[in-house]
C-alpha cells in the first residue's frame, strides 16, 4: 500500500513539474538578449580598450631611434690664414692646423625619455575610456530594442491563447446546445435545420481555432529562434502579474540617456587632448654615435661619441587652431544636449499616450463586466424561449455568439492592458 502511495506522489509531482513549467516574459527577454549576435561585440570592445590603453602607456617608455647619414660639403670650417700667421709668429714655428674633410659620415643611436608630456598620454587614455564607453552604450541601445520585439511576440502568443481558450469554451457551449436541440427534435420543438445551424457554428469554430493555432505556431517558432530555446515551442507562457500606478511620476531610465552622457564625456576628452597637445614637453635624451669627424671636428678618422642632455620643446602652431577646435567641440556638445532634450520630449509624449491607453482599457473592462452579465441573462431567457418554442435556434445561436464575443473581448482587453503596461515599462525601462 505504501509503495502505491509513494508512486502516486511521485507521479503527481512529476505532473506538476510540467504543469508549472512556464516561460516568463523576463526570461524570454534575457535569453533573447544573450542570444543576439551583437552581444559578442561586448568582449571585442573590452579587448580593443585593453590594447589601446596598453599602446598609450607605452608612450612612457624610452623611445629609441637610429639614424645614419653621409654628406659632402662644398665648404668646411677652416682657420683664417692671418690667424695662422699670428700663431706662427707667437710660437716661432710653422704650425699646421688640419682641415675638416668635406665628405662626412655619421651613424647615431638616440634614446629619448619623456619626463613631462603636458598630459597628452593621460588625455589619450581618458579619450580611449570615453570612446569605449560610447561604443558600449551604442550597443546597449541596439540590444534594448530586442525587448519590444520579444514583448510583441510574447503577448501575441498570449492573445491567441486567450482566443483559443474562448473558442474551446464556445465549442463546449455549442456541444451542449447541440444535444439540447437534438432532444428538441425528438419532442417536436425543433427540426433538422436547427441542428444544422449549430453544426455550421461548430465547424466555423473549429476552422477559426485551426487558423489561430497555425498563427500561434508561427509566433512560437519566431520566439524560439530569438531565445535560442525550443522550450518556447511547447511550454506555456506565464501571463505577467505586472501592475503600474500611472498616477505617480515615472522616471525614465532608458539606455539612450546614458548614450547621450557618454557622447558628452567623449567630447570633453577631446577637449583635454587639444589643450594638452599645445603644452610644452620636457624630456631627457642620450645619443651615442660613430662618425667621421666626431665631436672633435679636427680629429680625422671615425670616432665614437655620446651626448647626454635635457630637452624642452613647445610647438606654438597648435594655438592657431585651438579656439576653433574647442568651439567645434562645444557645438557638438550642444547638439548632443539638443538630441537628449528631443528624445525626452518624444518619450514623455509617448508616456502620456500609453497612460491614457491604460486608463481607457481599464474603463472598458469595467463596462465589459456589465455587458457579460447582461448577455448571460439574455441568453438564459432565450434558451427558455427556445425550449418553449417561442424563439428559434437561430436566435439562440446569435445570443450564444454575442455572449462569447463579450467574454472574448474582455479577455483580450485584459491581455492588451498587460501589453500596454509592459509598453510603459519598456518605454521608461523601469
Amino acid at each position: 500500500m505504501k509503495k502505491y502511495i509513494i508512486l502516486f506522489l511521485l507521479l503527481f509531482s512529476f505532473q506538476n513539474c510540467f504543469v508549472f513549467a512556464q516561460l516568463t516574459i523576463d526570461e524570454c527577454q534575457e535569453k533573447a538578449r544573450n542570444n543576439y549576435p551583437l552581444i559578442k561585440q561586448y568582449s571585442l570592445i573590452d579587448k580593443s580598450e585593453v590594447y589601446n590603453i596598453s599602446n598609450a602607456n607605452k608612450g612612457y617608455l624610452p623611445q629609441i631611434s637610429f639614424s645614419a647619414q653621409t654628406t659632402y660639403q662644398s665648404e668646411v670650417t677652416e682657420f683664417p690664414s692671418n690667424l695662422v700667421q699670428v700663431i706662427n709668429q707667437i710660437t716661432g714655428q710653422k704650425v699646421k692646423i688640419p682641415s675638416v674633410n668635406k665628405d662626412q659620415y655619421r651613424m647615431a643611436l638616440e634614446l629619448n625619455q619623456m619626463i613631462w608630456d603636458g598630459g597628452v598620454i593621460a588625455s589619450q587614455k581618458k579619450n580611449i575610456n570615453a570612446t569605449t564607453e560610447l561604443e558600449r552604450q551604442k550597443l546597449e541601445v541596439d540590444l534594448y530594442k530586442i525587448k519590444d520585439r520579444v514583448c510583441n511576440l510574447f503577448f501575441g502568443i498570449l492573445i491567441i491563447n486567450e482566443q483559443i481558450i474562448q473558442l474551446g469554451l464556445l465549442q463546449k457551449e455549442l456541444e451542449i446546445n447541440y444535444d439540447k436541440v437534438n432532444a428538441y427534435i425528438q419532442n417536436g420543438i425543433a427540426n433538422q435545420s436547427d441542428l444544422d445551424i449549430i453544426k455550421v457554428e461548430q465547424l466555423k469554430t473549429t476552422q477559426k481555432k485551426a487558423e489561430l493555432t497555425a498563427i500561434q505556431k508561427s509566433y512560437r517558432e519566431m520566439l524560439a529562434v530569438m531565445i535560442c530555446d525550443s522550450i518556447a515551442l511547447t511550454d506555456s507562457l506565464e501571463k505577467p502579474n505586472y501592475q503600474v500606478n500611472i498616477d505617480n511620476e515615472i522616471q525614465i531610465n532608458r539606455p539612450e540617456l546614458k548614450l547621450f552622457d557618454a557622447q558628452t564625456k567623449f567630447h570633453l576628452s577631446q577637449e583635454s587632448i587639444i589643450k594638452s597637445g599645445n603644452l610644452p614637453k620636457i624630456g631627457l635624451f642620450l645619443q651615442g654615435g660613430y662618425a667621421n669627424p666626431g665631436l672633435n671636428i679636427f680629429e680625422s678618422g671615425f670616432t665614437f661619441y655620446y651626448v647626454l642632455g635635457a630637452r624642452l620643446t613647445w610647438n606654438f602652431s597648435g594655438f592657431y587652431t585651438q579656439k576653433n577646435n574647442l568651439d567645434k567641440i562645444t557645438l557638438n556638445k550642444e547638439i548632443v544636449e539638443s538630441q537628449k532634450e528631443t528624445f525626452l520630449y518624444n518619450i514623455n509624449l509617448q508616456i502620456i499616450q500609453v497612460k491614457n491607453e491604460i486608463k481607457k482599457i481599464k474603463e472598458q473592462i469595467k463596462i465589459d463586466d456589465e455587458i457579460i452579465e447582461l448577455r448571460k441573462s439574455i441568453k438564459k431567457v432565450t434558451e427558455a424561449k427556445v425550449e418553449n418554442g417561442t424563439l428559434t435556434v437561430t436566435d439562440l445561436i446569435r445570443e450564444i455568439n454575442a455572449e462569447n464575443s463579450a467574454i472574448q473581448e474582455k479577455a483580450l482587453r485584459e491581455i492588451h492592458l498587460l501589453l500596454a503596461m509592459y509598453n510603459l515599462k519598456n518605454l521608461t525601462n523601469n
